[in-house]
């Protein structure tokens, strides 16, 4: 937890590698995941750099892994998962491993093409057989029967004249197969083309065969076109090689059908025992590369971005080293020149790699170590902005902040329990589950620890509020007098109030939460009203003054102690001066009034508004108390409360004018020291000319914000601060205003559970048995449902909203900066996961 409270030290480091050792150097560097590199190419174009042609090599490799992955899931085989992550290949590897994906891709391609040309042959004959099948229904008319000679040439028959027809030629057919929905347009193109002359006859094919190019399964049908002469012949096949149709050989006699289609049967069954063999041997190849596939694919990847990212290296003068920078956490320089020194030896380098940290004026990136019980609370903060570099980081209080005041809109046992249940099984089952891939469920697995505390939280408070589905529960009994209980023996049918007097109370304060006799009390809203009302302000001071103290943490830490009076001081006070008097007064009331009290201006009935006092300070104002009591709780409250407004009100200027005028200060200071070293300039005007043209070495105590200070006009920096200034004040009113959703949420929920009890559940437990207990039965499920769905789900998603606004505005806004950019370190883990962004 202590790695969250700031971002680790950063280092900008320059490497330098000697040309043989650099691809093992970045491999053992992507391994250990330590460096952030910076593009010192940013200039050159991505096909000027040194290593493209190595990069275009490992594209056309993954393209090559792409195609099997394809093949793969055509045929529905399993890719087996990588056990161990293998290294990446070395670049005498490399051949071996192209060598590989080369046979491996060429087998597939051969056995692909011959299984297309395979299968067109195949249906080929399917549709030849079935058209021969249904030959005899074609050819048993009268007309066509008697024809007594023929020749079969092409598909096409002729035969000559029938018995009684004038011999003017010889009538010819053509046989094919066509998609059924095609035929009938088939038919009236026919028709017209040859002016009614074609006969055709046709008949449906039962079975659906597979279209060759989508798939798809499509209804055909077998026709048969009778016609007269060749001109028509010529006319009629070029209708049918337009609509696609399969034009195939048909015999006119029965005989020499019955002989062809023999013929053809044993071709198909040759076929079919050439297809299976080829679907078995193409299985055997697609098995034996699915087991390899994924370590080529990790290591291809690996290999890609070791190339990539040594284009962001330069080449010295000598062209002897390949000179590299990024930022590495100060932690782990240690690791990354053990890696440099591992890259090294592996290729038996003369002269090691080394390591060189540099000074800069640039901002580091940020950088925190989470675990799996902070990243989601990291997750949470980052989608606001990322933190500033050393910048207090709001996620490590978020863990304990972020489900206490969830808990507090959301106070139930009950349901506190049910979202403890959902995150317990989280947890248990975080290996089952880490498996499922789903953008919506991975955010709330993710935040499997925050549902956990949520519901652990809201079962405390609820266990406070006394609270659990909507019914209390009673453990330390009752701090009421039985007397004033106007129920025979303390028993209630369950339909009565009563009005609960604090007079009556046996004790001041009860053992631990709320007496469980206010569930029955008339006077309930009014009392959870202004508890909870005034526990909101309380928990919304304490969080806003909590902020302002961690924006003091960064001021220290940035050593910007003129801040700290200028800012930090008139703010807080601003704010206590203000609310935190509030508060007090509600302390005070709480302690003062009672209903024991023997003087009337100290019973209950004598306790001022708390709001109207607060008024009435702001506004210099009075109200006229009740007779026989007092306006103020103590002596001196009118000149106390004018002392403190006049105090807050001094605190505006304090902050509108504090830091103008002490940058007008800054600037004025240093205008006096160039004036005063003006002079000694001129006497070493060779010497400082020498000393500018020569690099000048920033320093870690310059800050880059300086030269753009200086070149900003006071006049906007008047106007930033007034707006800064008025943007607190304002915000001071509005946030605090802004925390009374812990009441109104917390209010909404406990009576929301109360009117769902009420409507099915204790409606059904009034009536007499067994009645009652079969309409329980019945309203228990719906009451159920819900119950989960309305009450936790819906209910708990907008105090969940609610709560990260609390946090986001209200809490972040008093220290957190949010500019920062995240550490993506060249990390083999993170490019496999998806995680890197390059």
């Amino acid at each position: 937890m202590g790695d969250l409270f700031r971002s680790e030290s950063m280092a900008l480091c320059q490497m330098f590698i000697q040309p043989e050792a650099a691809y093992s150097s970045l491999a053992e560097l992507g391994e250990s995941g330590c460096v952030q590199f910076r593009d010192l190419n940013a200039q050159v174009s991505a096909f000027q750099r040194k290593f493209v042609s190595e990069v275009r090599r490992c594209d056309e490799l993954e393209r090559k892994i792409r195609y099997i992955e394809n093949e793969l899931r055509k045929d529905d085989i399993n890719i087996t998962e990588v056990l161990h992550e293998p290294p990446p290949p070395y670049p005498r590897e490399i051949i071996d491993l192209e060598a590989q994906l080369e046979v491996v891709e060429m087998e597939i391609r051969e056995l692909a093409g011959n299984t297309v040309n395979l299968k067109a042959n195949y249906h080929g004959l399917l549709e030849l057989r079935l058209m021969l099948e249904k030959a005899n229904d074609f050819f048993a008319d009268t007309e066509v029967i008697k024809m007594t000679s023929h020749r079969f040439s092409d598909a096409v028959e002729y035969a000559p004249p029938l018995p009684g027809q004038q011999q003017r030629g010889q009538l010819g057919f053509v046989a094919g197969v066509i998609n059924l929905e095609r035929f009938f347009s088939l038919e009236r193109m026919l028709w017209r083309i040859s002016r009614g002359n074609v006969f055709i006859k046709r008949s449906d094919v039962d079975d659906t065969s597979p279209d060759l190019n989508t798939g798809n399964q499509v209804p055909k049908a077998i026709f048969v076109a009778f016609f007269q002469g060749d001109e028509l012949k010529q006319r009629i096949k070029k209708v049918c090689a337009g609509y696609h149709v399969s034009l195939y050989p048909c015999p006119s006699s029965a005989a020499e059908r019955q002989e062809m289609l023999s013929d053809v049967r044993i071709r198909i069954e040759d076929l079919q025992l050439v297809l299976n063999q080829s679907e078995d041997h193409r299985n055997r190849i697609l098995v034996a590369a699915a087991k390899n596939l994924p370590y080529w694919s990790v290591m291809v990847t690996k290999m890609k971005a070791i190339y990539h990212t040594l284009n962001f290296f330069n080449m010295d003068v000598s062209s002897n080293w390949l000179i590299g920078e990024g930022w590495i956490p100060t932690r782990d320089l240690p690791v990354v020149r053990n890696a440099l020194a591992r890259g090294s030896s592996k290729v038996n380098s003369t002269v090691s790699s080394f390591l060189n940290v540099i000074e800069t004026n640039e901002q580091p990136p940020t950088f925190y170590r989470t675990n799996k019980f902070t990243r989601a609370y990291q997750n949470l903060i980052d989608a606001y902005g990322l933190c500033t570099y050393h910048e207090v980081n709001p996620a490590l209080y978020g863990c304990i902040t972020f489900p206490f005041l969830f808990a507090v809109m959301f106070g139930d046992l009950g349901h506190g329990f049910i979202l403890l249940l959902i995150g317990l099984y989280m947890v248990w089952k975080e290996e089952k589950l880490s498996q499922i891939k789903g953008e919506i469920f991975n955010i709330f697995f993710v935040g499997r620890y925050i549902i956990l505390l949520m519901g652990l939280f809201a079962m405390y408070t609820g266990f406070v509020y006394n609270d659990i589905f909507s019914k209390s529960f009673n453990i330390f009994g009752s701090a009421w007098h039985a007397d004033s209980i106007p129920v025979p023996n303390g028993t209630f049918s369950g339909g009565e109030l009563i009005m609960l007097d604090p007079l009556n109370s046996l004790n001041d304060v009860y053992a631990y939460g709320m007496d469980p006799l206010w569930s029955v009390a008339e006077n309930k809203i009014i009392f959870f009203n202004a508890y909870k009302m005034k526990l909101s302000i309380i928990f919304g001071l304490l969080h806003m003054a909590f902020g302002l103290i961690l924006s003091l943490v960064n001021f220290v830490h940035f050593k910007q102690y003129a801040r700290i009076f200028l800012d930090f001081l008139p703010q807080l006070l601003f704010l206590m001066f203000l609310f935190g008097y509030l508060v007090f007064l509600m302390f005070l009331k709480w302690v003062k009034y009672s209903g024991r009290a023997t003087e009337q201006v100290l019973t209950p009935g004598c306790a001022p508004s708390i709001l109207i006092l607060f008024i009435n300070m702001l506004l210099f104002g009075n109200t006229e108390p009740k007779e026989g009591c007092k306006e103020y709780m103590f002596e001196y409250q009118k000149i106390v409360q004018i002392i403190i407004v006049v105090l807050a009100v001094l605190c505006i200027p304090w902050m509108l004018l504090g830091n103008p005028l002490l940058e007008a200060r800054k600037r004025k200071q240093r205008v006096l020291t160039v004036a005063t070293n003006g002079i000694a300039n001129e006497a070493f005007e060779d010497h400082n000319n020498a000393v500018a043209s020569a690099p000048a070495k920033p320093t870690a105590s310059t800050h880059g914000h300086h030269e753009s200070d200086e070149d900003e006009p006071m006049s906007e920096i008047y106007i930033k601060q007034a707006i800064h200034t008025i943007e607190y004040v304002l915000s001071t009113i509005s946030h605090t205003a802004s925390y009374l959703r812990l009441w109104a949420l917390s209010l909404a929920h406990a009576q929301l559970s109360d009117v769902l009890w009420k409507m099915l559940i204790h409606v059904p437990i009034s009536f007499p048995m067994p009645f009652g207990g079969i309409m329980l039965g019945i309203l228990f499920t719906p009451w159920q449902f819900f119950t989960i769905s309305i009450l936790v789900i819906i209910e708990g998603l907008s105090a969940f909203l609610h709560t990260l606004r609390l946090h986001w505005v209200e809490f972040m806004s008093k220290f957190y900066d949010g500019v920062g950019y995240a550490f993506q370190p060249f990390s083999f883990k993170a490019i496999l996961n998806g995680s890197y962004e390059d």
